[in-house]
């Protein structure tokens, strides 16, 4: 079993923080009141945790990245919002993520395997699920949903309340304004589709026949001239066996902003 936590003398850790066994916490970092950090993490040098924020378990957080600090938002008076992280995030240099508004539910949540290069940033109520990758300067606004393994691209952003769906991929400089299909590569500073994301669905070994069936649905959907919704019931009678495909025509259904198409 791992021992207790190893705290380098110069860091200040608040008598209301909680530190996991095996956990490691650099020079000069600074954790606060209400923070819970799970065993086995990392806390680099010159870090910065404030609380509510509850880190999950193996966590490794780099120098100068602030984790859990107040709102970027006007109307956020000082309430008691929180931060939920899971398990085996790795934040890089210069990372901010924030924690929720009373307006948006209270709470920013993360999942578990995330990767946050350097200078990515997480706005208040954000949720995202697990296996994402942020490249280096990705920005979420408020309110952004980023579903499972998808991919951010180096200087991205995404604007308040949109969502990027399951697998997609958003290349860098990107500027996102409506919801980024799932499995989708979505590119530009007025940002478009380019199809299904092949490249990335083939090393996360998803099987031949549902990437096929994917691109099939994707030229149903934006390449016929077929309005979107004949093309979904077009969809529902040819391709209702795969999973993946039901998931790209919920999230449309879903969607309050609209898709980039």
């Amino acid at each position: 079993m791992s021992g207790p936590a190893v705290i380098h003398p110069t860091a200040q850790v608040d008598q209301g923080a909680r530190l996991g066994d095996g956990t490691q916490v650099g020079a000069f970092s600074v954790i606060g009141a209400e923070v819970t950090v799970g065993p086995d993490c990392v806390i680099g040098p010159h870090a910065v945790l404030e609380g509510p924020t509850a880190l999950g378990a193996r966590c490794r957080v780099s120098p100068f990245a602030c984790i859990g600090t107040p709102p970027q938002d006007l109307k956020y008076r000082g309430e008691r919002t929180t931060l939920e992280i899971g398990d085996d995030n790795i934040f890089r240099e210069g990372v901010t993520v924030h924690r929720g508004t009373a307006g948006g539910g209270g709470v920013t949540r993360l999942g578990s395997r995330n990767l946050l290069m350097a200078q990515t940033h997480v706005a208040h109520d954000c949720r995202v699920g697990s296996d994402v990758i942020f490249a280096n300067a990705a920005t979420l606004a408020g309110h952004v949903t980023v579903e499972d393994g998808a991919t951010i691209g180096a200087f991205s952003g995404v604007h308040q309340f949109c969502r990027v769906g399951e697998q997609a991929y958003i290349g860098g400089y990107s500027v996102i304004t409506q919801d980024a299909l799932p499995y989708v590569l979505t590119v530009g500073n007025r940002a478009r589709s380019f199809g299904i994301n092949v490249i990335g669905l083939e090393r996360k070994k998803v099987p031949a026949a549902t990437i096929q069936a994917l691109k099939q649905a994707y030229r149903i959907l934006f390449r016929s001239k077929l309005t979107l919704q004949a093309a979904i019931e077009r969809l529902a009678s040819e391709l209702a066996g795969c999973e993946e495909v039901r998931r790209l025509v919920g999230f449309i259904h879903a969607s309050q902003r609209g898709v980039i198409r």
